[in-house]
């Protein structure tokens, strides 16, 4: 029998097919639209809005799952919700606190969910969105990211100004690690290295995880809050400068500063070596070459793109 994922995914794939003839395997980009209390469902290849879901409660986290599955935060509602690939809720759990980002764990079947009031983290069944335990974490846990080898759960604590580090397997706190000024956003590298966007010191902290050693801290514009990786660099929303910093891999060395929307927030790359940047106030989506570091398009969303985590499904093989 085919693991459940795999259905899942097929299902998310053959929806595609059906709804937009021979771009089945385009990337698509699910942006979670605070202001418009929806999320807008972006075809990255044509550059179109091909739905709009209608979602209560001012959706702002996302984490989209391999397979197809669209995991929302909405914190107003105190919301979390799994939707197939056409909208539909499939799950949803409402949670008594401050529900703010999202990881998905697939080896797993876990969805973390950081309470930005509680001091907490949610584990929750991926399937039926129960909660199955809490890990205490600081002051303000906001951003939340799974290390590419499944090993490491970062959390970004903004009002503790440090990263919670926990072994994703036994769920046990490993390390905490003191960063910049007001963490917000993180992101693992592809070598396992942990980004980590500073909104308050301006700047980026770079941890090896697995000692919780700080690698170096790399000034970048002003306000980051969201990390991506592409082309062996490290792109970084700067959210008052309406830039993206580039930020090369191999030594850490700036490279570029390039202006995109006003106050661009979520970030993620697409499975063809492009950058797709939220912003928050121009209702679009940028998408940026990796490589050429040129801007390609911006795509209009619904009012208030805020896609805070993992918001790209890589459908390409």
């Amino acid at each position: 029998m085919r693991p459940l994922r795999d259905l899942a995914r097929g299902a998310a794939l053959a929806f595609w097919a059906c709804a937009a003839p021979g771009v089945a395997t385009a990337d698509i980009a699910y942006v979670t639209c605070q202001n418009g209390e929806a999320v807008s469902v972006l075809d990255l290849s044509t550059g179109a809005e091909v739905a709009r879901w209608s979602l209560p409660g001012k959706p702002a986290g996302i984490a989209v799952a391999a397979d197809g599955r669209v995991y929302t935060v909405a914190p107003d509602a105190k919301t979390v919700r799994r939707h197939g690939p056409d909208g539909t809720v499939e799950a949803e759990v409402q949670l008594d606190g401050g529900p703010m980002g999202a990881a998905h764990d697939a080896a797993r079947g876990q969805l973390f969910v950081s309470d930005w009031y509680n001091a907490r983290l949610w584990v929750l069944d991926d399937m039926t969105l129960e909660p199955q335990a809490e890990l205490q974490a600081g002051a303000a846990p906001a951003g939340l990211a799974l290390s590419p080898d499944g090993r490491w759960l970062a959390a970004a604590e903004r009002d503790a100004d440090r990263v919670s580090l926990y072994d994703a397997e036994t769920l046990a706190l490993a390390r905490t690690v003191e960063v910049g000024t007001r963490p917000f956003g993180l992101g693992f590298a592809p070598d396992g290295r942990l980004f980590v966007g500073n909104v308050g010191s301006d700047d980026v902290t770079v941890i090896a995880p697995a000692t919780g050693e700080v690698l170096a801290t790399v000034a970048v514009g002003a306000r980051p809050y969201g990390v991506a990786f592409a082309a062996g660099r490290a792109f970084v929303t700067n959210q008052y400068a309406g830039t993206l910093s580039v930020i090369a891999l191999s030594d850490l060395a700036p490279l570029a500063e390039l202006p995109v929307g006003e106050y661009p927030e979520g970030i993620a790359a697409t499975s063809d070596g492009r950058i797709a940047v939220a912003n928050w106030f121009d209702n679009t989506l940028s998408l940026i070459d990796a490589e050429t570091l040129e801007w390609i398009r911006d795509i209009d969303t619904a009012d208030g793109p805020r896609a805070f985590g993992a918001f790209v499904l890589q459908t390409a093989d």
